[in-house]
């Protein structure tokens, strides 16, 4: 099954290069709440081809947005959007769950630990052929469902409507952060990071409140970086582990 759905999503692809005005629904801007500032990418599945990356052909992680682009760049494509794509470990290897192009890299983590990863409840992003979930980990255990791409990490910004219960409005530790969201129809991926530092309460509070998410989860912090051509804004800084990114006919 993953292998029809990862040819179909090729496809589909292919398909874009035949548009002169390609159907992408992409979309980023930057907003204002409650004195923070954030930037924010909303990812239609029904349009946009939304993956995940890790390691290049050689089995080298790619670690840039920039060694991504010039593998595309090969295939008549290119980055879109992308940012960091779950947490890691120093030779770039995910730390939780992880699922390319329906292989699974690793397994899923159920259990708590130390380190936001393990401050449960955590939970997975999954994407599949036209549609994207964020899901709580026990609830992904209980529920298998097909993930094309796969990223687990941690802790969940809201579990159904509510915050974390361990985020507190009083926190004094500050980090610029970055999460994802997914709408209640399960057609759109809602990024966000910060553009200054915040504490978890007022980040998961920005998904809740004025994205109106139900379900979101937290990416990373600290090593939180956004690549967003449409804004002239590609950031630098250490190498990745999972990156997610949109993936658009390259522009002449």
């Amino acid at each position: 099954m993953f292998s029809a759905i990862w040819k179909t999503r090729a496809f589909l692809s292919l398909l874009l290069l035949g548009f002169s005005t390609p159907l992408l629904a992409l979309e980023c801007y930057d907003d204002q709440y409650l004195g923070n500032s954030y930037t924010v990418c909303s990812v239609d599945l029904r349009h946009d081809d939304l993956r995940l990356f890790l390691n290049d052909g050689d089995g080298m992680p790619y670690g840039t947005f920039g060694a991504i682009d010039r593998a595309l760049a090969d295939k008549g494509l290119q980055l879109g959007f992308a940012t960091n794509g779950g947490m890691y470990h120093e030779d770039r290897r995910p730390v939780g769950h992880y699922v390319e192009r329906g292989h699974q890299i690793m397994r899923v983590v159920p259990n708590e630990g130390p380190g936001n990863f393990g401050l449960l409840p955590n939970g997975v992003l999954c994407i599949g052929l036209s549609w994207v979930r964020v899901i709580e980990t026990k609830r992904y255990l209980r529920e298998s469902p097909d993930c094309t791409y796969a990223s687990q990490s941690g802790p969940m910004l809201v579990i159904d409507g509510k915050l974390h219960p361990k985020f507190r409005a009083d926190s004094s530790s500050r980090f610029i952060r970055n999460g994802v969201g997914a709408t209640g129809d399960q057609t759109t991926a809602v990024f966000v990071i910060s553009n200054n530092s915040v504490t978890f309460h007022e980040f998961a509070s920005y998904f809740r409140e004025v994205l109106d998410l139900d379900q979101a989860l937290f990416i990373d912090g600290n090593v939180s970086r956004l690549h967003a051509p449409r804004l002239g804004r590609s950031d630098g800084g250490r190498r990745l582990g999972p990156i997610v990114g949109v993936v658009e006919p390259l522009s002449n």
